[in-house]
């Protein structure tokens, strides 16, 4: 089988794309091959798959990036293919990437969060969101949540509705469906919250949302050309933000 290279922080892909990247709302990489190429406001170009690959690799694994024609990326690109090989083009299966949660009508609370984190996450991911190491001490069985090893500030798991909703249909790991989930709505948005309060590895994201327009609701950096503040785009209310920006 060889060897692969050594590029990531500890993390893989299936720490945060789970089963393999085919659990539904688990990160499901079921509409990746459908929808590649495409337009991706957060670089203002038109992505390959190999390109949103590295993308992941640098952001979410605070890694390096693979060359396109690695071996790696070769057998990462025709998995995540192959894993899609029946849907249609330009098609979104249901249960494809993260799930869409609710917004709640106030700021998700870090306060209240880690009160969830404690009651649900820390017996698994720590103290202190440090995560478990398996028994080779090479890879996370339950991967670090905030700290040096953790993702960086580029990753989109740093905003808010894309955590909150993978946190609600996944966690506690092996125990919660986006059918059956564990907590509520407000739980998931208050523990994304205090995950996402606590430090992580620095990214150079200033070539970010070419067109700041474009930014999500929940982009947690500034600037803006909506005028609300950096901390309510991090941690709400939304609905506001939402509501003037469908204005434009």
């Amino acid at each position: 089988y060889g060897k692969i290279a050594a590029v990531t922080n500890g993390m893989n892909c299936q720490n945060c794309h789970l089963n393999a990247g085919t659990k539904l709302f688990g990160n499901n990489y079921s509409a990746v091959a459908s929808n590649y190429p495409k337009f991706r406001d957060r670089s203002g170009t038109i992505e390959s798959i190999e390109r949103r690959v590295n993308d992941c690799i640098e952001r979410s694994l605070n890694g390096k990036p693979l060359d396109d024609d690695s071996k790696e990326m070769k057998a990462l690109v025709a998995y995540i293919t192959w894993v899609g090989k029946d849907v249609p083009k330009k098609a979104t299966p249901q249960g494809a990437g993260i799930e869409k949660l609710q917004l709640i009508d106030r700021a998700a609370s870090p306060q209240k969060g880690k009160w969830v984190y404690e009651k649900n996450c820390m017996r698994c991911h720590g103290n202190n969101g440090e995560g478990v190491m398996n028994e080779n001490g090479l890879e996370w069985k339950y991967p670090p949540l905030w700290g040096d090893h953790s993702f960086n500030i580029g990753a989109g798991l740093l905003r808010l509705s894309r955590l909150a909703g993978y946190v609600k249909a996944n966690m506690p790991y092996e125990v919660a469906t986006y059918n059956n989930p564990v907590l509520t709505d407000e739980e998931a948005w208050d523990v994304a919250a205090y995950i996402a309060s606590m430090p992580r590895p620095a990214k150079d994201i200033s070539k970010d949302w070419p067109d700041i327009s474009s930014k999500p609701f929940d982009h947690p950096f500034g600037p803006y050309a909506d005028g609300f503040t950096e901390a309510q785009h991090k941690y709400g209310p939304f609905a506001a933000i939402i509501k003037k920006n469908k204005k434009k």
